[in-house]
């Protein structure tokens, strides 16, 4: 069975009444829409063939009726355009104004960054939203600071590229005084600067410690350090923010379900499986919606996840994740998402000071 033009503007209103009201939706109400002049009598027949086409569903013994996943599907796919002036309609401010305005600052720590754009967006959208943390591989080394603590331990500043700052404190069982660690500090840097990990290979590793002489084994523990800096796979941390937002909505309150669902934002062990991989090879990838059973989380089955890549300059990046009912509203959280990565691409490509 075809869908026309007539069965798509019905599926559409019958999206967005039930995204608005979250009740099921009846031909009575799609026939008051000022934009479709169709009878009650014709709404429901075209509303019989999107329910054999699997589109919609009747829940209950009521006229109305709800999407399915596979209309949601159809919406996001080939229905949901990019006219942001939708924004302006619903008195939203614009999205790309008020992350531009929380955001302008550029920060020196990546993680208050992350942190404040997960609650940019949670408030902005009013679902939950999840940030995971860089990816470091294909990132290259800024420079090292190295600073004596005193007590045996020395501190070891790791800047990448796109500002990333781990600091390492080191306790190497003895004081070394500021001009040996300067030395060190100078042959470390020219080096190493402006390597990946994959670069520094043996060869520079040896080096390193020859010119280090009886301070290699303390070389040996700041690459160590820098290596760590890199390689964060197995612990890449995940920032969450407007949790309770899921409280919202009604067809996500039953106490088992969202129990799960909170579970699982507060743990954060299966968060980085709903955002879905970082390309291994650098690439931006497209926004990505996942709806219901497509959400490879259990607990999340009942909700739809919107991702997105976002990048920080030099190959970083990391993975956004709007969370919401399946009845969320996808063409906010769409163009919030790009408006995202638009600010964040003007922010990490400003020449920095």
């Amino acid at each position: 069975m075809e869908l026309d033009d007539r069965k798509r503007k019905i599926l559409l209103a019958i999206i967005q009444n039930y995204q608005d009201t979250g009740e099921p939706v009846g031909s009575r109400t799609i026939s008051k829409m000022d934009d479709l002049n169709y009878s009650p009598a014709t709404i429901r027949n075209e509303m019989a063939d999107l329910e054999e086409m699997g589109l919609i569903v009747q829940p209950h013994t009521s006229a109305g009726r709800v999407p399915t996943d596979k209309g949601y599907r159809l919406y996001v796919d080939h229905l949901l355009t990019s006219d942001e002036t939708a924004l302006a309609t619903n008195g939203a401010q614009h999205p790309a104004t008020h992350m531009e305005q929380l955001l302008s600052k550029r920060m020196d720590r990546v993680e208050e960054m992350l942190m404040r754009m997960a609650q940019v967006l949670a408030a902005n959208t009013q679902y939950t939203t999840m940030v995971t943390g860089p990816h470091y591989k294909q990132n290259k080394l800024k420079f090292i600071q190295l600073s004596a603590m005193g007590g045996g331990k020395i501190l070891a500043v790791i800047v990448l590229n796109g500002n990333i700052v781990k600091n390492n404190i080191l306790d190497i069982g003895a004081d070394v005084d500021q001009e040996t660690l300067s030395r060190l500090n100078f042959s470390l840097n020219n080096n190493l600067n402006g390597l990946s990990v994959e670069e520094i290979n043996l060869p520079l590793i040896t080096k390193v410690k020859e010119e280090a002489g009886e301070y290699a084994d303390v070389a040996m523990r700041i690459l160590d350090a820098v290596a760590g800096a890199f390689d964060k796979e197995d612990s890449m941390p995940v920032y969450t923010s407007g949790a309770t937002n899921i409280f919202k909505y009604p067809e996500l309150a039953d106490n088992e379900k969202i129990s799960n669902l909170i579970d699982v934002l507060e743990e954060k062990k299966e968060l980085g499986t709903a955002l879905g991989v970082v390309s291994p090879d650098g690439s931006k990838q497209d926004i990505q919606v996942y709806i219901g059973d497509e959400v490879p989380v259990e607990s999340m089955k009942d909700c739809s996840v919107v991702t997105a890549t976002y990048q920080m300059g030099e190959g970083v990046q990391g993975k956004i994740g709007i969370i919401g009912p399946r009845r969320m509203d996808y063409q906010k959280v769409v163009e919030t998402l790009k408006a995202t990565m638009s600010q964040l691409d003007g922010i990490f490509k400003k020449p920095e000071e």
